[in-house]
This record gives C-alpha cells, structure tokens and sequence, in this order.
C-alpha cells in the first residue's frame, strides 16, 4: 500500500504551488487506479492546518476548500484513512529510538510508526526525515 505525506496533498491541493502539476497528476493517479492508497490521519490534519493558515499561504484555503479536497479525495473507493493502533506505542518508541528522534521530527516519527504499523510499502514524501525510520521506503513523486 501506498501512503501519501502532507506535503504531497498540500502541493496537490495548491494551485499556486510550483509543485501543483506533479502532484496533483500523482494523487489523480492514486485516486484513479485500481490499488489501496492512504493517508495517514497526522497528515490529513497537517494538510488542512497548513492550507488554510493565512502566515502561509496569501490567500490560505477557506475551510470549506479544504474540506471539499478531502472530501474528494476520500470519494475515491480505493483509499483508506490510516490512524494509530494497538501497538502504536511500541512502533513509536522504536523509531523515535532508532531514529534519534527530537523535536519537530517527533511529527514524523508518529507518521512512520502509523505507516509501518499498517504495513505501508512506500509514503510518498519530500521529506527527506523519513530516510531515517527503517522498514518505511520513501518516495519522492514529483522527481
């Protein structure tokens, strides 16, 4: 299975991004085709809190916009929503020990360990702080 990053919907979503065509040709593909994908619900909330906050984006989504891209998204019969699970702790604790993981990067932690518990072949990202979580491949999609 196949796990998209937030950075991978916000480009997706954000016509003004440099990034836009490339990924929103990728999520397309993913919400068209015929395989499970997912997203992992830290990154669906990072989505809509970047989005729509207005230090970021001049004009940011409105909520409404926000809502309607993931509502569309999820329209598609292939894709699945991604949380913590039972062992979510130990998944956790694992990488944010294996990783060295501080700070900000403990976002991306949480990310991995709900990736890995489910079994996520590849997260497509560009962020490079997924490198150091073993067991999760990375991919960037707009290379």
């Amino acid at each position: 299975m196949i796990a998209v990053d937030a950075n991978i919907l916000v480009y997706a979503h954000r016509r003004d991004s440099e990034f836009h065509t490339p990924a929103a040709a990728c999520m397309h593909e993913l919400a068209e085709g015929p395989a499970g994908w997912a997203i992992p619900w830290p990154c669906l909330h990072e989505f809509l809190a970047i989005v729509t906050h207005r230090r970021i984006y001049d004009p940011p989504s409105t909520t409404e916009q926000a809502i309607g891209q993931v509502d569309a998204w999820l329209e598609s019969p292939t894709a699945v929503l991604l949380s913590e699970t039972h062992n979510h702790w130990a998944v956790l604790r694992s990488l944010l020990q294996v990783g060295r993981v501080t700070g900000p990067v403990v976002h991306d932690a949480r990310v991995a360990a709900v990736c890995v518990a489910h079994g996520v072949d590849v997260l497509l990202s560009v962020d490079r702080d997924f490198g150091r979580f073993p067991g999760l491949r990375v991919r960037n999609p707009l290379q």
